[in-house]
């Protein structure tokens, strides 16, 4: 089953302004599109100003024309709304639309996204926008996916306006219902800052000193639901008036601003835009991951790739291009790993404007280009993948993962300023990477029944609901880890009493008394069995109430106390070990809950099994720059070569196998 019930293929595409180009461009863009194999584009994410030049003034011939010329050749489209970039006409209507920072700088147009998420106005134009556009467009054979408004949060994740001021009030209302509890959750004996009145509430705005830690961990609640509440009113006028075509929007993977486990369940299917920058080394793992995200949010669904970059983007230092196959190579990646849809940002390189220098499909130099020609080798390879769709990842771990622990984490004013979360991820997840073990996130609460092994890289906000679920977990046999600094303050922010982590104490076997951040310049290292491996940042001092030593620091105030400790299924890291000792750890953890990888391969080579129905298919992903061989059992045929493979496949530098028996 495809995603789309109109495209009944591996969607492949990009984003496509034509407004940008004269209309005889047109012609010669959708002949280009067949040939490079597009099915897909995204149209009018950016052309508000262009559908309604003037208030209530609306101008859809030239969108109808479009359209029309798309369906003729087969083409179909992801119409935007269009809401991302409001035109200069509301500003001037309504300066309060615009949106202002925390120090009180007011934005103003001329880039995009210049709104207030908690405006009127700016909410009356958009869904005024979108009724015309669903009236007009709702029945249309072109139309088949609803791309609402253009990666939420991208520019200005919060606005600290009187009009937000006044909906994070109404939101605090709504959630505590009374003063008297909504000064508890906060806090608010501290430093005097016990409220009287609702309307003494304000924003986080710029303070002399920390601010509240409760009010940050709301705040960043209360942005995440202000533009949710914009695109369910945008996806609530599409429902009633364009009924039966599925509807999205795009997220960008580990987006701090924006809790996508909250999203995910208001979105048809899931997109996302990725930017791996080709200069830096992680840039595979890294990349991997979020693809593992975006099909963990799904619930395992297949995912659309909605934007990347063909080459070179224009916001790096420097905008390095994508060697020869890399880019073929992580379309490849995201397909491994449950994307059912490739597209790019964007189908013909802009001309002016500030993204013109950001690679395309079309480029600059036209079609006698080595980047024109991956693009239309992809395009036929994609056509013929159809067997991959509605095949799924099968993961027996999960990396647990919560945006609302994240922002409770990297609020100020913790023991070591060099805890972040995205860093603990992404030593956790290498560690998985490289031996080839398929991995999912999770949300803490979440079922987690269908997994062997999680791991919690750090968990610092925990709720009752997640802890007695983690309990249940390991009692049922499972295995679970948890990294040091978890457990560590309630869904208020509140510290839990009892000694750390006071939820998981009993779980754990183990007591934490005091942390030990280390200073930069302070050596650190743990015994693991007879190896001996660095650490970094953060020590714990653990007191044994059960649990039994897996390994011991070796050196400093803490020398010979538990570094890492294990009760039954649940094992604890009380520091950050070095990427050697996380993979010792990664294999021990497996070994233990039975978890095995896809395929031995050598290193560089990711591997990756999608399968349903009886159907198999093995991705093989060769990110070195040399040849790499791996074995396999049997006779197995490569459906993008066509070879057939007996005991091992070479793989070229950057080349891609998809074998199935």
């Amino acid at each position: 089953m495809s995603l789309l019930p109109k495209i009944p293929h591996v969607l492949y595409g990009g984003d496509y302004n034509p407004e940008q180009w004269p209309e005889e461009v047109w012609e010669e863009d959708v002949r280009l599109m067949r040939e490079a194999g597009v099915n897909i584009v995204t149209v009018g994410v950016f052309s508000w100003a262009l559908l309604e030049p003037r208030p209530g003034e609306y101008v859809f011939d030239w969108l109808d024309r479009l359209l029309e010329l798309l369906h003729a050749n087969g083409i179909h489209a992801d119409l935007a709304t269009a809401t991302a970039s409001p035109p200069p006409w509301l500003a001037k209507l309504d300066p309060e639309s615009l949106p202002v920072t925390r120090e009180g700088v007011r934005l103003w147009p001329g880039s995009r996204q210049h709104y207030c998420p908690s405006s009127v106005t700016y909410a009356d134009a958009a869904r005024a926008l979108v009724e015309q556009l669903a009236a007009r467009y709702g029945k249309h054979p072109a139309v088949a996916l609803w791309h609402v408004n253009n990666e939420y949060g991208c520019h200005v994740p919060a606005c600290y306006c009187d009009q937000c001021a006044a909906h994070f009030r109404h939101w605090l209302q709504e959630r505590y219902g009374s003063l008297d509890a909504f000064n508890e959750a906060w806090g608010t004996a501290f430093w005097s800052q016990r409220y009287g009145d609702w309307d003494e509430i304000q924003p986080p705005r710029a303070a002399p000193a920390f601010r509240n830690p409760s009010q940050e961990i709301d705040w960043q609640r209360f942005c995440s639901d202000a533009l949710l509440e914009l695109f369910l009113m945008e996806r609530a006028v599409l429902e009633r008036d364009a009924p039966g075509t599925p509807i999205t929007t795009n997220f960008m993977s580990f987006f701090k601003p924006v809790d996508y486990w909250k999203w995910a369940r208001h979105v048809d299917l899931v997109a996302d835009d990725e930017y791996p920058d080709p200069a830096e080394p992680s840039s595979a793992v890294d990349f991997s991951a979020s693809c593992d995200l975006m099909r963990s949010l799904g619930s395992r669904a297949g995912w659309v790739l909605m934007e990347q970059a063909v080459s070179a983007v224009n916001w790096l230092t420097p905008n390095v291009p994508k060697h020869p196959g890399k880019m073929r190579l992580g379309s490849y990646q995201a397909l491994a790993r449950g994307a059912e849809g490739i597209l790019f940002f964007q189908w013909r390189a802009s001309q002016f404007g500030a993204e013109q220098f950001v690679s395309a499909m079309v480029p600059h130099a036209g079609t006698s280009t080595r980047s024109w020609r991956e693009v239309v080798q992809l395009g036929g390879e994609l056509a013929q993948l159809d067997s991959v769709l509605g095949t799924q990842v099968e993961a027996d771990v999960a990396l647990l993962f919560d945006w609302e622990s994240w922002w409770a984490l990297e609020v100020p004013g913790k023991p070591s300023p060099n805890l972040l979360l995205p860093d603990q991820i992404k030593r956790w997840y290498r560690a998985f990477w490289e031996q080839n073990i398929a991995v999912d996130f999770a949300h803490p609460e979440a079922d987690l029944s269908r997994y062997r092994l999680v791991v919690a890289p750090n968990l610092y906000l925990l709720t009752d609901d997640a802890a007695s679920n983690l309990e249940r977990f390991v009692d049922g046999g499972s295995t679970a880890a948890f990294s040091f600094f978890s457990g560590i303050v309630d869904s208020r922010g509140h510290v839990r009493l009892g000694g750390y982590p006071a939820p998981l104490r009993k779980l754990l076997g183990i007591v934490v008394t005091e942390f030990w951040p280390l200073p930069d310049d302070e050596p650190c290292s743990i015994v693991l069995g007879e190896q001996r491996y660095a650490c970094e940042h953060w020590r714990d001092w653990i007191e044994l109430e059960g649990a039994e030593v897996v390994g011991t620091f070796a050196d400093g105030w803490l020398e010979g106390r538990p570094a890492v400790t294990r009760n039954g299924g649940a094992w604890y890291v009380g520091t950050r070990p070095n990427p050697g000792a996380t993979a010792e750890l990664v294999r021990r953890l497996a070994t233990e809950a039975k978890v095995a990888s896809s395929v031995a391969a050598p290193p560089g080579v990711e591997a990756v099994r999608r399968s349903a129905d009886g159907r198999s298919l093995l991705f093989l992903l060769n990110h070195g720059s040399q040849e790499a061989s791996v074995e396999i059992a049997g006779e197995q045929l490569d459906l993008l070569s066509g070879a057939k493979h007996s005991g091992r496949v070479v793989l070229d530098p950057f080349g891609v196998a998809v074998l199935t028996t």
